[in-house]
């Protein structure tokens, strides 16, 4: 297995330089393009027809808006497939049992946990860092879930059945590793999104302000219109009094939705990456599927899609910190128009996001028993019975390397006995 690691990590290796040459030629091509551009446009504005050079800007900008977004597609797919060899030449490593690079789980330990820290589930060199491959806060959270909370006998068995699966599926596996590396989440503001989300509305639910936010641009563009044709400036500004006041009146409203969604902006465009991978990939064992079934949309929808459209209102509403928002506003009450779209994605979608993280936290969790079977391919499923008693053959410490682990055979009541 450490053989097909490394493999995989050197061809992954090879695939990124060749991305990175891809895309470091086309930086070229695009630098060109934008000077030939400019050359082409200038001739056609005034040696041509001042149409000709409108139309002519206008179908280059969008052109060059579609060639920049496919350059930087090169550069993401460059570095997931470094990530890809990084996933591959640390899981060489755990093969000789170097796992320190792995996230710890320290925030987890609980000394009033009844078994934690007898066991060194948490902290470093534990059973968690050796067995964690979650990227996300969520993945992390309900691994240790997991290993703190027992789950009844038809729970175990239906995750043994996901793991067997998702350890044949290393592919996928390490590509949903890949994804989950590129998140840097936080508990807490997911906490607040989902505070967010129990708050009610404030902009939608009064129809004058719907009808301002429709109304505004066109009365912002009426007051530059006058001002330009003859009003002075002292008349003209009276038409930014209206949305000042409507700016003023709902401010401390969006200061608060926006204090409890800005942070997610980020955090949530990764998360459309995982769940994207989760909707490309049919499953076969009840749990995998059940997880892949709370991802569906009415209409064939994806949840990818709807998640990441809650990313990018997010994003436009966090405009707001740059300087010539005040015009935004002012001009057609920006902050409202976001904070309504996010409203009305809160409304139709609201029951949908806790199923959509739940689905990538129990994904990565699984993922990361579905690792530990991969990396451990003789290591067997417990079979779960009600009797008082533990039985077991060739036993011994998971974090004790193969050739120093000394395994023994053991038989022991669980009613009140314990055995050192």
């Amino acid at each position: 297995m450490k053989q097909q690691y490394l493999e995989r990590a050197g061809a992954f290796e090879t695939t990124a330089e060749a991305l990175k040459k891809k895309y470091n030629r086309y930086s070229l091509v695009r630098l060109l393009l934008f000077v030939a551009a400019v050359g082409l446009g200038i001739y056609l504005w005034t040696g041509v027809h001042l149409l000709a050079g409108a139309v002519f800007t206008l179908a280059f900008l969008y052109a060059f808006y579609r060639f920049i977004l496919w350059h930087q597609d090169i550069q993401q797919e460059e570095r997931h497939h470094r990530r890809l060899a990084a996933v591959n030449r640390l899981e060489a490593g755990v093969l000789d049992h170097e796992y320190a690079s792995f996230q710890n789980g320290g925030e987890f330990s609980d000394p009033e946990h009844p078994y934690s820290l007898d066991l060194d589930l948490f902290g470093d060199y534990s059973f968690f860092q050796y067995l964690n491959r979650a990227g996300t806060a969520l993945g992390r959270e309900r691994l240790a879930d997991y290993l703190r909370h027992p789950a009844d006998p038809a729970a175990i068995q239906q995750r043994q059945a996901a793991i067997a699966e998702l350890q044949k599926m290393l592919d996928w596996r390490q590509h949903f590793q890949a994804f989950s590396l590129e998140t840097e989440d936080s508990l807490a503001h997911l906490q607040l999104l989902k505070r967010w989300l129990e708050e009610p509305p404030f902009v939608s639910n009064r129809p004058w302000l719907v009808a301002a936010l429709y109304v505004s641009p066109f009365w912002a563009l009426a007051g530059l219109v006058l001002f330009i044709l003859y009003l002075p400036w002292y008349v003209a500004i009276l038409f930014l009094l209206p949305p000042a006041w409507i700016l003023k009146a709902t401010k401390e409203q969006v200061d608060k939705a926006h204090v409890q969604t800005t942070q997610a902006e980020g955090t949530l465009a990764h998360y459309a990456r995982l769940l994207r991978h989760i909707e490309g990939q049919g499953f076969e064992t009840p749990l995998l599927q059940a997880l892949h079934r709370l991802l569906e949309l009415p209409g064939g929808k994806l949840a990818s899609d709807a998640i990441h459209r809650l990313s990018y209102i997010i994003g436009q509403l966090n405009v707001r910190y740059n300087f010539f928002a005040i015009f935004l506003n002012l001009g057609g009450l920006w902050d409202l128009q976001w904070a309504c779209r996010l409203e009305r994605w809160k409304g139709s979608l609201k029951e949908n996001l806790p199923q959509w993280f739940e689905a990538i936290a129990e994904f990565e969790a699984l993922s990361s028993l579905g690792n530990l079977y991969c990396n451990n391919p003789e290591w067997a499923f417990p079979i779960v019975h009600d009797a008082p008693r533990l039985e077991g053959e060739a036993l011994g410490h998971p974090l004790i390397r193969r050739d120093k682990r000394v395994s023994n055979d053991i038989t022991v009541p669980t009613d009140g006995h314990i055995k050192l």
